[in-house]
């Protein structure tokens, strides 16, 4: 009885705290790494890791890159791939931030992986996990208090489901808006392709248009994919992104930058006509920002379906054999499409030649 009444007057006083202002300080930052192992923990022995070193690596690589320019570096983040063909992803408390492998290989490029990896990392940044289990625990905290009360272990397991759940019921739209800002700030930062996020959530609309599930998968939680689409080009109007992209009657999309353009005539799996070229004028921006452009820098390396072209250690464009004109294969297109590059690179350098020297005449 003498239990019980305690339990009554902690909850009382628990209803009258400020509870939106003590949010940032309710769960520490211990707690919060504890509750994203015990997730991590859950989610490792529900999917298990794909067995592949390399893509492993590759993973935690774009991760790292990312998280040198957020701001909290208070956790030590790790990055990690599920095995699981759910096209999804997921950040848990603490740093803890899994892919799923149907999102890599419906999201093939580092570019578009990078977008999905710099939201998540938005979301443990602004703590919006932590923030939605303080919620979860007003509501629960007589269960809680309960446990605790009489010496019952099963408190952290309380904690511990209730860290899922909030990861399980996804987050709010104004906390959606503030990872999406944040992977845009970070992939820029670490000089991604700003088209990545666009054709991230472009291609996650695809999907749930196709399943006929809206917002399906990663933004199952996501509303307004068109809206969200419509703010990230919005957001990267200040960049001036040349080249631009043109979409055609004919469902083709050209690439086109002062006396040159490239068209795609084909889409390839989930990458339409727009997301190539969106992704080869992101790429040809990121190179535009080495000045001047050593024309002699662009290269290409072949796979078994595919020709990727490069500059330096920028990707701008795979070339598939469906992309090559009749009689020719796609190792030799590419390096027809490298010398294409390599013109736009020395027409470039005169365009920004020039545009220096009337600056400096101004």
């Amino acid at each position: 009885m003498q239990m019980k009444k305690i339990i009554i007057v902690l909850f009382f006083f628990w209803t009258m705290l400020p509870h939106p202002q003590a949010q940032a300080s309710f769960i520490s930052k211990q707690q919060e790494i504890n509750m994203g192992k015990d997730v991590a923990m859950q989610l490792e022995n529900q999917y298990g890791l794909v067995h592949d070193d390399e893509l492993q690596d590759r993973i935690n690589r774009i991760g790292q890159s990312l998280v040198q320019y957020c701001g909290r570096k208070d956790l030590t983040y790790t990055f990690k791939v599920l095995n699981s063909q759910d096209v999804n992803a997921m950040a848990c408390p603490g740093g803890f931030i899994y892919v799923f492998k149907g999102l890599v290989d419906f999201m093939p490029s580092d570019d578009e992986l990078a977008a999905v990896i710099g939201h998540e990392i938005g979301h443990v940044v602004k703590r919006h996990t932590v923030h939605q289990v303080e919620k979860q625990l007003a509501l629960s905290i007589l269960t809680i208090i309960a446990a605790a009360g009489s010496g019952d272990a099963g408190a952290g397991l309380i904690l511990a489901s209730t860290t899922s759940q909030a990861l399980m019921a996804g987050y709010s739209r104004h906390d959606e808006g503030e990872a999406d800002t944040q992977g845009l700030d970070l992939t820029l930062k670490a000089g991604y392709n700003p088209y990545g996020i666009y054709v991230t959530m472009s291609k996650l609309d695809d999907l749930s248009k196709e399943k006929n599930v809206p917002d399906y998968g990663i933004f199952a939680s996501h509303p307004d994919a068109q809206l969200r689409k419509t703010r990230a080009l919005k957001a990267l109007e200040p960049l001036h992104i040349t080249p631009v992209v043109i979409s055609n009657k004919d469902g083709s999309a050209t690439v086109t930058d002062p006396d040159w353009q490239y068209t795609f005539n084909n889409g390839v799996g989930s990458n339409k006509t727009e997301y190539r070229a969106r992704l080869m004028a992101g790429a040809m921006y990121v190179v535009k920002q080495h000045k001047p452009i050593d024309e002699t820098h662009f290269i290409t390396a072949d796979s078994d379906n595919y020709s990727d072209v490069y500059y330096e250690n920028t990707k701008i464009v795979r070339i598939y054999q469906q992309d090559c004109p009749p009689g020719q294969n796609f190792s030799d297109y590419a390096n027809v499409v490298a010398g294409k590059l390599q013109q736009w690179a020395i027409t470039a350098n005169k365009a920004a030649g020039a545009v220096k020297t009337a600056n400096k005449a101004a």
